[in-house]
């Protein structure tokens, strides 16, 4: 795999050389659908267009073909972009059976690590980790400075797949994965529980039930100071260290495409704290968000701010 990287930004010339406000790594995707149609995908650039319409001055670090860099940069203008170029892009295939989705891995682009990302962006104050496939050195949490609002989100370190590419759940390696560094750990409770149908062995000590899951969030909770689980439509659960996990509930909307709405709550959820230091009016301000992301397809109704007032009212 070729690890050249292309650092010329998205943005006005400059940007590349100056510490974005928010900055997110992990691999754009190409996401293959039922119908035979491909799109862009991923935590990163669900997350990268919330918190650029919330304000905020993004960048991504990621890896992927020329072509697909392209088509970011063209999706995506005003965000800067730093792509290690690899031959293939990360690529999920969406297959559909009995109304349960299965997610299959068909390709996979370069790993990041620490050289991947610009020096000068290392400074940014709210920083998301966004693996997908493994892809983001856990590492990396050592090369941020204290100051930083560093989060995950953790779904691609809960993911291997089978010789097959499907993709199946597996434990947070916690030696690998430093917690204690990153401030918010936010994940879905898809994320930790096997997918309908999926039998995994108890030797391999996954979650398999919703009781199970808590018990494993708790756990989490003790290593890093807050661990956000969302429950799709109905909100979100906040745990902390010693505490019970307090529930958020969602607000009622018209769902047409819920792609991406758990990204958009992850960069919400980080702008809203960086803003205020208080997690719950965060939790209540990224359930609005993502509520209102799901009322067009792809990121197209990702809201703004005055979007979200306008909707729901003053901001807690």
């Amino acid at each position: 795999m070729s690890d050249a990287r292309d650092d010329s930004p998205a943005a006005p010339p400059g940007d590349s050389e100056q510490a974005p406000d928010f900055l997110i790594i992990g691999h754009v995707t190409r996401d293959l659908l039922p119908d035979g149609s491909a799109r862009l995908g991923g935590t990163a650039l669900y997350a990268a267009f919330a918190a650029q319409r919330l304000g905020r001055r993004v960048a991504i670090v990621t890896s992927a073909p020329p072509d697909l860099v392209a088509a970011l940069r063209a999706s995506a203008p005003g965000v800067a972009v730093a792509a290690s170029l690899a031959p293939v892009a990360t690529t999920f295939e969406h297959v559909y059976s009995d109304g349960v989705r299965r997610l299959f891995l068909r390709g996979r682009a370069n790993p990041l690590s620490a050289n991947d990302i610009p020096l000068a962006w290392r400074t940014a104050p709210i920083v998301l980790l966004a693996p997908l496939a493994d892809e983001v050195d856990p590492q990396l949490s050592a090369h941020f400075p204290l100051t930083t609002l560093l989060a995950a989100t953790a779904q691609g370190w809960l993911r291997r797949w089978d010789a097959a590419g499907a993709v199946i759940p597996k434990r947070l390696d916690q030696e690998a994965v430093a917690l204690s560094p990153i401030r918010a750990l936010i994940l879905s409770y898809e994320d930790l529980l096997p997918p309908p149908g999926v039998v995994v062995s108890p030797l391999d000590g996954l979650p398999a039930t919703q009781a199970e899951a808590d018990t494993q969030l708790a756990a989490w909770a003790g290593a890093t100071p807050l661990v956000v689980a969302t429950r799709g439509a109905t909100g979100a659960a906040l745990w902390r260290a010693g505490a019970p996990p307090e529930l958020f509930p969602g607000y009622p909307v018209n769902q047409i495409d819920a792609t991406g709405a758990g990204d958009v709550f992850a960069a919400a959820f980080l702008v809203r704290l960086r803003e205020t230091g208080d997690p719950r009016a965060a939790m209540d301000f990224a359930n609005r968000c993502a509520a209102l992301s799901v009322e067009g397809p792809g990121p197209s109704a990702i809201p703004t701010r005055d979007d979200v007032i306008a909707r729901f009212g003053p901001l807690a």
